[in-house]
């Protein structure tokens, strides 16, 4: 917890190479990415950066030469790369709830060494990962099987949040639709989510994979309950225990829901749930893609934690995104961050984003209690590319608002239809040129549009957008990212000054519904209890049909 008698450090926003950056950007505001690539004809070179592979071209963003220098001063002046080394070192830097955020340690070699509280966590946590890749092996293979002596042919997993984005984006981005046991993913308390998966599940072949850090998660645990109860209809109370697995901290609670000790696989309070993915969080997903290509992945973001922890600040991929991230939202006035991979199987990765982002940096305090002072985290959002070609990119060319844009592009398909891709990737680098250099009305107007026409069809350029370049989308290379965004959002965090890893926001909604939930299943609307507009609502709702 942060020393209540230390004289806190100056806020971000009140250094000198904050104050430096906020004149800067006064005079970089009006200039254009047209005039930038003329007068810079290294900017290509000195902006790109190769972390092991995976290829992050910055070009495209609104900054000059003397922008990166004055951001490599405000990165020295709140000491990001100490920051980053401290977190790595296993210090408490998730502050006020007294916690290290390592979650690096899950993905580490046997040769590595990760200390929480003085405890090298490194053997714990390659046991429990052994323990889940002998597990998700003996499902795929048919060697575990349900109650009745069936091998399973599907998987669902009940969680929500960090409990379900990362291995439902790694299932989809990864999986074979076509193979056993299916892998789905149920997140919503809408019984409607949970029903439509089980309609097309056997109980005598269906696994539960329930996956909560307290085992106590209103939604998740909703679904359980149900879900079992599915199961023991099906198969009667004893054989369906042989259906349960669990990933919690909380052992002694899922034992107490049904749960085996050998199908009970934990984590520690130090892995935050957004940053989850590789612990046995992701046990749905190694059974979705397979052990080794789990295994894999990890490998991935392990190199990324290694090019993060080791790189040069300019050749640091992620630590230079995140100080590309403060510039254009907290200084340039960005409020919204698009993410817009050109590849199907990434669909997924905007919805991961927006918790690890929103719910990471999404604070208007910083660690001592006192205004950040800057804006924060941007909304995230996004789709697949060409999809959102044709729905908000008018938005983005021609509207009033900035927006930067994260552009993933695969080089390599994994499917045979040539034509697809190639059209798919010519789609992305014309975006971002696009966005880039515009068109101007002398342009228009050259190309012989009639006059009336022209100011509709020029567009501004000077949107800024950093293009993100796979080879292929291998679990490697997918590692590689999520673990790039994984420490560009907690270095945000650390510029700004921000606790990156509570999410004390989720708590009030949370204790608001708890109180109402009675209320909406008796029809209780007493206004002593509730504001006028929720009592309102509660008596509309207990007229409702039945």
């Amino acid at each position: 917890m942060t020393d209540p008698h230390a004289a806190p450090p100056p806020r971000t926003v009140d250094l000198p190479a904050w104050q430096a950056l906020r004149s800067h950007a006064d005079a970089v505001r009006p200039r254009h990415l047209r005039d930038l690539f003329t007068t810079e004809p290294d900017r290509v070179d000195r902006l790109t950066v190769d972390a092991d592979g995976l290829v992050v071209d910055f070009s495209k963003q609104r900054v000059t030469a003397a922008t990166i220098d004055l951001l490599e001063q405000l990165a020295n002046a709140t000491g990001l790369v100490g920051g980053l080394a401290a977190q790595f070192a296993g210090e408490h830097v998730n502050t006020t709830e007294d916690r290290a955020a390592l979650h690096m340690a899950l993905r580490a070699d046997a040769a590595d060494r990760y200390e929480v509280d003085g405890v090298d966590v490194v053997p714990a946590v390659r046991a429990v990962r052994a323990a889940i890749t002998t597990f998700a092996a003996e499902v795929r293979d048919g060697v575990r099987r349900g109650g009745t002596g069936r091998p399973f042919a599907d998987v669902v997993n009940l969680g929500i949040g960090g409990s379900d984005l990362g291995p439902a984006l790694v299932a989809r981005a990864l999986g074979d639709p076509t193979t056993t046991p299916r892998v789905h993913f149920v997140s919503n308390v809408d019984g409607a989510a949970l029903a439509g998966v089980l309609a097309g599940c056997d109980p005598e072949t269906t696994l539960l994979v329930v996956v909560s850090k307290t085992f106590t998660t209103v939604e998740t645990m909703t679904n359980a309950r149900s879900a079992r109860a599915w199961l023991a209809a099906g198969l009667g109370e004893d054989a369906a225990g042989r259906h349960l697995v669990a990933v919690t901290a909380a052992p002694g609670a899922a034992g107490a829901f049904g749960v085996a000790a050998d199908a009970t696989f934990g984590f520690w309070d130090w892995v935050g749930g957004r940053f989850s993915l590789s612990s046995a969080v992701g046990l749905a997903a190694a059974i979705a893609i397979g052990p080794e290509r789990f295994d894999d992945l990890l490998a991935g973001m392990r190199a990324m934690d290694h090019h993060a922890r080791t790189a040069p600040l300019r050749r640091n991929a992620p630590l230079l995104a995140a100080l590309l991230g403060v510039w254009t939202t907290s200084l340039l006035g960005a409020t919204s961050w698009a993410v817009v991979p050109y590849a199907e199987d990434l669909a997924s990765l905007p919805g991961w984003l927006q918790q690890l982002e929103m719910e990471s940096n999404g604070k208007r305090v910083d660690r001592w209690g006192r205004p950040v002072g800057a804006t924060t985290a941007p909304v995230v959002w996004g789709s697949t590319g060409t999809d959102g070609q044709h729905a908000y990119f008018q938005l983005l060319h021609q509207g009033t608002h900035l927006v930067p844009l994260d552009v993933v592009v695969v080089a390599r398909a994994r499917h045979r239809l040539a034509e697809h891709h190639e059209q798919l990737v010519a789609n992305a680098l014309a975006q971002t040129a696009a966005l880039a250099f515009g068109r101007t009305a002398e342009e228009v107007a050259g190309d012989g549009v009639h006059a009336d026409l022209v100011a509709h069809r020029t567009f501004p350029g000077n949107q800024p957008s950093t293009t993100i370049l796979l080879d292929e989308l291998s679990p490697f290379r997918l590692g590689q990212l999520l673990a790039h965004y994984e420490h560009r959002t907690a270095a945000v965090g650390h510029l700004l000054g921000i606790d990156s890893f509570d999410q004390w926001g989720v708590e009030l909604g949370k204790v608001l519904a708890a109180r109402l939930v009675d209320d909406v299943r008796t029809g209780t609307a007493d206004v002593g209890h509730h504001d006028a507009s929720t009592a309102a609502l509660l008596r509309r709702l207990a007229r409702r049909p039945d």
